[in-house]
């Protein structure tokens, strides 16, 4: 799966993606932090890239809609420190084995995910 990490998460986080496989670059990978949230949503649909981000801005799918996108990831935690963002990740990780987040929202949290499906409302992981 390809992937894109927002400038909010640290970026050894993509190199746990990385190590599971999976095709894993940062905004700083690619010389553009500070790019507006709208030109990002725009760059990884054009890229085939899955956001994963901290911004719950990402989490509004009448701004962001999900559908035609290789889908948004956003984690979600008690915190934002990195033993937190790593345990969040390798939920991300096991559940990618399992389903892929094209054209959906996956609000991950401790132990689950919730994912947004346009037609069939939430469900969870």
């Amino acid at each position: 799966m390809k992937l894109k990490l927002d400038e909010n998460l640290d970026a050894r986080l993509a190199t746990l993606l990385k190590e599971a496989g999976h095709d894993a670059v940062t905004v700083y990978d690619q010389n553009i932090p500070g790019i507006q949230d709208q030109v990002l949503h725009k760059r990884c649909t054009s890229e085939g890239r899955t956001l994963v981000s901290l911004d719950r801005d990402f989490s509004n799918v009448l701004r962001f809609p999900p559908e035609k996108t290789p889908g948004i990831v956003v984690l979600r935690g008690p915190d934002d420190l990195f033993s937190t963002m790593r345990i969040l990740v390798r939920t991300l990780v096991q559940a990618l084995t399992k389903d892929t987040p094209t054209g959906k929202l996956w609000i991950v949290e401790p132990g689950r995910i919730r994912i947004h499906e346009p037609r069939d409302g939430e469900s969870v992981l």
